[in-house]
């Protein structure tokens, strides 16, 4: 069983780190423009960081806006796209960018359960969002975050259940620093 004490020093020690040690530069990491976010996160679904990097950049050169990117030709764009797999990724990054474009002014939802509403964002994208564009307190929580959390806190409970996403979610969120 985890205490206050133990969770104090877990979210202390990670800010620490991540401000001393976490210092790769990739264009997406001090970015507030919720598109560029939104763009970032779906390009590295699947993908490491570094490998992602090129695609994120030609996508922002082509497409430097949401509305630029509603306006895109698919053809264009999934030949941008092409090599990163999942395709079905950059359909749903068309149909929402078109989306907000059309129906929400250009403007992203400043809330966590309104970008949830959105085509082909999860709660991971969507907690992403919230936090790096709106300084919303969701926490991130993907099988990295959860893999961590369960050796340090030893939890066993698989995180992969209906249990563990509850349990694992709820975690990260009580370890968040709301500031």
């Amino acid at each position: 069983m985890n205490t206050s004490a133990d969770e104090h020093f877990f979210t202390t020690r990670l800010l620490t780190w991540h401000n001393e040690e976490n210092n790769r530069s990739l264009p997406w990491k001090s970015e507030k423009d919720p598109y560029k976010i939104w763009l970032s996160e779906v390009i590295l679904q699947q993908t490491r960081a570094l490998q992602g990097l090129p695609y994120y950049m030609r996508f922002t050169k082509a497409y430097p806006t949401v509305e630029d990117m509603a306006g895109a030709n698919d053809e264009e764009a999934f030949r941008l796209w092409q090599g990163l797999g999942y395709y079905n990724r950059c359909k749903n990054m068309l149909a929402t960018a078109r989306y907000i474009a059309k129906e929400l002014d250009g403007h992203f939802p400043e809330t966590y359960d309104g970008l949830l509403k959105l085509k082909g964002i999860g709660p991971y994208t969507a907690a992403a969002i919230a936090s790096f564009a709106f300084g919303l307190p969701h926490a991130v929580v993907d099988g990295n975050v959860n893999r961590v959390l369960a050796r340090y806190f030893g939890i066993e409970t698989p995180f992969d259940t209906t249990e563990g996403k509850k349990l694992f979610s709820a975690l990260a969120q009580e370890l968040l620093d709301g500031k």
